[in-house]
Formats: structure tokens, C-alpha cells, sequence
């Protein structure tokens, strides 16, 4: 059994081990690009302000920063933050996914929050290989490549796992520490088969998340293993006919283009964050739409467990909460599997420990090949 885990191990990670550096790699740079991102443009993310200062309300910002922006841009959305050294961030609805930096004291605008290419880059080398697709859940080559790798990278380290047990205490000893006395053969073995297995169950968390973004069918089966369901949503084109049958020629159609065309009154958003305000007397973010707002009252978890609020469009008065704790699993675990993939579950600390495992995640394979072109004498 053993020699059998000894050729999984080394056959799968010879073809496909400099896919497994570049995934881990990638992924251990993308782990603290949110710290790293604020600390290199804190002037987008902090605010200046004297004690005593309340932000304005939304129909005030909303103004003044419409005098500061182009006429085109339509604002979507406003999010507030708990802490009072925060700014306030801005979506607009043809702007894609930008957001607009707003002190919300003053309502002077900082500028475009936008990500650097660095961990752009990173991002499409470790989820597509560079082959990002043209739409959002499409399949491509670089896709499938990083799904069959991360797939092949968890029998790889179970493999390993099973061939690490050691049978004796001495051996035992000798399999959890590394020897920086016996020459660079001695010190590469030992890392790689002590650090292997200090990072194994990490690595198994992130490939075992990380495998829900690549295959549709492991993700069903991921989300009914923790009592959830993976629904299909009938296309809406179809769902309209029979209304549309229904439909008297230039009476309802005019309407909704009349409906269409006026515009949202942002007083609304007034009443609604002060009723908000109300419910939650803390709260890390509020966010406004024009249709609903969502709140995460969890101020000190990284988490985002959200509440969707209901309001009346016209007076802004709370009609409806639905909290997140009552919404069904299969919608709640896309967010759990996330913050279990990159670590931000447990904070700044599990995100430290994630970056160590994925960055030695990155080195194993290449320990690896060292030790394979050793053992052929061809290096």
C-alpha cells in the first residue's frame, strides 16, 4: 500500500507540480491584498475627523458629490461605515464594479477605488492561469487546468500524508523537525517532509473550498454534504410570457417607461438610515440602495453576515428584515467556503497562517523536484 502511495504521490505531482507552485503562490499573494491595498492609499480609506462630527445624511452627500462628478455617472448605491475614521464608498450603475471614495463628514471626493494589476494578475493566474473567461461562471482551458490540479494537489497530499506516518518515536522525531547540519540533500528532504505535514490540513481546507469555484457538480456535492441546495433559477425571459400575453397595447408598457424614467429621491435614504440607525445602535457597514439596504451588525468578524432590509420607496419606512441568520444554508455557504479558502475567517492571524501554508504550498513542489533529479542523478 505504501509503494502504491509513493507512485500517486510522485506521478501526479511531476506533471503537474509547477501548475501546484504557481496556484499556491499566487493564492498566498492574494491573501492580504484588502491590508495591503488600504496601506499603500490609506487617503481612500481614512478620514480626518474632530470629535463630536456627525456625517451627513445621504441626500446631502448624494449633492455634493454630484457637483463633483460627471453628469453621467448615476449613483446606485452609498455604504456607511460603523467606524467613524471610515469614509463612505459609492457604486454608481454604469461605472462596473468601482467604487468612489467620499469623505462622509464633508462629502469631498477622494478618488476611484480600484485594485493595483499586480494582484489583478494574481488573481486570473490563480484562478484561470490567465485565461479568464468572457462571462461569469463560463468554463475555459486555464479553468479546468487549476480544477483537475487542485483536485489532483488533494490526492497528492493525502498521498503524502500516509507515506509521512513514521512507525517508530526516533523516526517520529526525526519526520517533525528539519536538520541544517547535514548538507542541502539532508535540509530539502526534511523540509519538504516536515513542512508537508505542518501544512497538510491547511492546504486540504483551501483545495477542498477552492474546488466549488471550478466544478459545478463538486460544488452540489459540497453544499448537500453541509445541508444545502445548489438551486436552478428558470431563465426570466420565460417566466415573463405569460404576462406579457396579458398585456394591453400602450396602457401598462407606457407606464413602466414613464416608471423608468423618474428618478430616485435620495431624502428616501434619510429616513431609511435613520430607522437603521435605530435598529442597529452598532453596526460595521450600512449599505443603500434603491430598493433595499443591507446591514452587517457584526462589527468585530471579518465575516460577512449580512441582513437585507425592505423599505418603502417613497417615504423610506422599514417594512421588512430578513436576517442572515434565517436565510437558507445554500445561501450562506458560498460565504462560508470563501472565508475557509482564503482565511479570513478567524482574521489577521488565520490570514498569516494561510499565507505561510500556501507559500510553502508553492515551495513543496519544487523541494520535490530536487529530490526526484537527485535520486536520478540528474541534477
Amino acid at each position: 500500500m505504501r509503494k502504491l502511495f509513493h507512485q500517486l504521490h510522485l506521478w501526479l505531482s511531476v506533471p503537474l507540480g509547477i501548475i501546484m507552485t504557481i496556484v499556491c503562490l499566487s493564492g498566498s499573494a492574494l491573501v492580504f491584498e484588502q491590508e495591503i491595498t488600504r496601506a499603500l492609499r490609506p487617503s481612500l480609506y481614512k478620514v480626518e475627523h474632530n470629535v463630536g462630527d456627525v456625517p451627513l445624511q445621504p441626500s446631502e452627500l448624494v449633492m455634493r458629490i454630484g457637483s463633483q462628478i460627471p453628469d453621467s455617472l448615476q449613483i446606485s448605491s452609498l455604504q456607511y461605515s460603523g467606524n467613524p475614521d471610515e469614509v463612505c464608498m459609492v457604486s454608481f450603475k454604469n461605472a462596473g464594479r468601482k467604487t468612489l471614495s467620499v469623505n462622509p463628514y464633508t462629502g469631498h471626493v477622494n478618488g476611484w477605488v480600484e485594485g493595483y494589476s499586480f494582484f489583478q494578475t494574481m488573481r486570473k493566474l490563480h484562478r484561470w492561469l490567465m485565461d479568464a473567461p468572457a462571462k461569469k461562471g463560463d468554463s475555459t482551458l486555464g479553468k479546468t487546468v487549476v480544477g483537475v490540479t487542485t483536485l489532483a494537489m488533494v490526492v497528492v497530499l493525502l498521498s503524502g500524508l500516509f507515506i509521512w506516518m513514521p512507525r517508530t518515536r526516533k523516526a517520529l522525531k526525526q519526520r517533525l523537525s528539519v536538520s541544517c547540519s547535514k548538507g542541502w540533500r539532508r535540509f530539502w528532504y526534511d523540509s519538504h517532509v516536515a513542512l508537508g505535514f505542518y501544512t497538510c490540513i491547511f492546504l486540504l481546507i483551501m483545495a477542498l473550498t477552492g474546488l466549488t469555484w471550478s466544478f459545478g457538480w463538486y460544488r452540489s456535492a459540497a453544499y448537500a454534504l453541509f445541508g444545502g441546495k445548489t438551486e436552478t433559477v428558470a431563465p426570466a425571459q420565460s417566466r415573463q410570457k405569460p404576462e406579457q400575453k396579458d398585456e394591453k397595447p400602450g396602457s401598462e408598457r407606457k407606464g413602466e417607461r414613464k416608471g423608468k424614467q423618474q428618478k430616485f429621491d435620495y431624502v428616501v435614504w434619510d429616513n431609511v438610515l435613520d430607522g437603521l440607525k435605530g435598529l442597529y445602535p452598532e453596526y460595521k457597514t450600512i449599505s443603500l440602495t434603491t430598493t433595499t439596504a443591507q446591514v452587517n451588525p457584526n462589527v468585530h468578524s471579518a465575516m460577512r453576515k449580512t441582513d437585507t432590509v425592505e423599505f418603502d420607496a417613497r417615504s423610506g419606512e422599514i417594512q421588512n428584515i430578513r436576517y442572515y441568520k434565517d436565510q437558507p444554508r445554500s445561501q450562506t455557504l458560498r460565504g462560508w467556503f470563501y472565508a475557509f479558502h482564503t482565511g479570513s475567517w478567524g482574521g489577521v492571524w488565520t490570514k498569516l497562517i494561510y499565507f505561510l501554508a500556501a507559500f510553502i504550498g508553492g515551495i513543496l513542489p519544487l523541494s520535490g523536484y530536487y529530490l526526484w533529479l537527485k535520486k536520478k542523478k540528474l541534477f
